[in-house]
């Protein structure tokens, strides 16, 4: 794997770099093959003039390079939200809130990445744009076959891929359901969701207003920190806690099913090491998220909430969205008052009943998605795959939306070995454990990922 933004930024203020030579590199990344379809926008002249400016080492992102999801406003750039629908719509005025906090913090903003559609899919595919193939991090080259990509995950694909490549330290994103999570761990990088309120989402465009939570993937923990202290504008406290302290739960309802081979002798074989390095686990039913399907018969908070936002545009220009997407927006027509009303008081008494089972522990530990990232041709665009895609979308979706319902906070961690597909180690809790779950992820990295 690259070197990550901490390493790299002290070897600014050594010497032992250049920031022009680092910031080079990243643009011969991000215009390389290996990018495709990753970014909509590349703004080379930003990144090199952040990058050589008098002091920018001596700010926490020193001028290295970062990337942002074509959901943000970028003063002066337009926001398209991975559509056809607004990519002619006027600039950005303003910054959104967490590209101000970054450009503050001495981003170097390489570029907008592109993104699936108003961010509604976990698989990553863009039938207006393309979609880049997945990239495994861990090895440096494409996960899987080099000939025959692989889906990236969304709905930040090019965000990941970004990061994974090297393009970029950071990539920022948005996650209502696995967003960052699912590409980070079919990306082989480290994706970070802190509590939706720890980070506000002005400048974003929303899908769901319950659930949208804006945070970021990087290539380790230690950067995971440093972005989620920007991004939140706090500091994680520092802890000496040992791994053996710290007190683990493996669910086994829902999290667990239907893995693939390669998902489960990752897991397995993470769960193994993390025991054998002094770790407490305790596998536990948590037959709570069982209660999650039946909570969601009526269609969930996304398709009610990005309705009330697509409607107009909807009815107007319905015939440019991706079907896909449309179709899933649409359902939130469906949805009554009544039903919506009883949506948040059946989540607000899961989350207590949750909360009330986790309390024991300091984290739980699950797969971040059950399955490791689908061949791209059998989810592209096409009305002949769409079963597929709906199938593989479930699936990857699955376990990380679980946290969104839960306003919890959750890490992805790479598990896979070298020749194995990528796979994410998730680790979660409820809500504003985010110090806890980063910290303790600080403690597994070298354990989940020793190569």
């Amino acid at each position: 794997m690259k070197s990550d933004l901490i390493t790299t930024r002290q070897a600014l203020l050594d010497g032992r770099k250049q920031p022009l030579e680092v910031a080079q590199a990243c643009l011969d990344v991000a215009q390389s093959d290996a990018c495709q379809h990753a970014f909509r926008l590349i703004t080379a002249d930003n990144l090199i003039n952040t990058a050589t400016q008098a002091g920018a080492p001596r700010h926490a992102l020193a001028g290295l390079a970062v990337s942002v999801k074509d959901l943000f406003d970028v003063q002066g750039q337009n926001t398209a939200a991975g559509s056809a629908v607004l990519q002619n719509q006027p600039p950005a005025a303003k910054d959104a809130t967490a590209v101000a906090r970054l450009r503050a913090a001495g981003a170097g903003f390489i570029g907008r990445t592109h993104m699936v559609e108003f961010a509604f899919s976990g698989v990553g595919v863009n039938p207006h744009h393309g979609t880049p193939a997945a990239w495994d991090a861990l090895t440096d080259t494409p996960a899987g076959s080099r000939h025959a990509a692989h889906a990236p995950g969304g709905s930040s694909s090019g965000a990941a891929v970004s990061v994974a490549t090297g393009a970029a330290f950071i990539g920022l994103g948005s996650d209502t359901g696995g967003s960052i999570r699912i590409p980070a761990a079919l990306n082989g990088i480290v994706g970070f969701k802190n509590t939706a309120r720890r980070v506000p989402t002005h400048g974003a465009v929303p899908l769901s207003s319950t659930l949208d939570t804006v945070c970021a993937m990087t290539r380790s923990v230690r950067d995971a920190v440093l972005a989620h202290e920007i991004l939140s504008a706090r500091k994680v406290p520092t802890s000496k806690r040992p791994l053996s302290s710290y007190r683990l739960a493996v669910a086994k309802s829902v999290m667990q099913d239907d893995m693939d081979s390669c998902v489960a002798q990752a897991f397995e074989r993470g769960l193994k090491n993390l025991r054998a390095a002094g770790a407490q686990i305790e596998d536990i039913p948590l037959t709570e998220l069982l209660d999650i399907a039946p909570m969601m018969a009526t269609g969930g908070f996304s398709p009610a909430e990005s309705f009330a936002w697509h409607r107009d545009l909807l009815a107007q220009h319905g015939d440019q969205y991706d079907p896909r997407v449309a179709h899933r927006i649409q359902r939130g027509a469906q949805m009554a008052a009544h039903e919506y009303i009883h949506l948040l008081q059946a989540r607000t008494d899961w989350i207590r009943r949750m909360e009330n089972r986790l309390q024991r522990f300091d984290a739980v530990l699950s797969p971040t998605t059950p399955i490791t990232a689908p061949l791209l041709s059998n989810v592209a665009p096409g009305a002949e795959r769409d079963a597929a895609f709906f199938r593989v979308n479930a699936m990857l979706l699955r376990n990380p939306s679980a946290i969104n319902m839960l306003d919890g906070c959750a890490i992805s961690l790479p598990c896979h070995a070298p020749g194995e597909l990528p796979v994410g180690l998730m680790v979660w809790h409820s809500a504003m454990h985010d110090d806890a779950i980063l910290q303790l992820a600080l403690l597994l990295e070298p354990i989940l990922q020793p190569h």
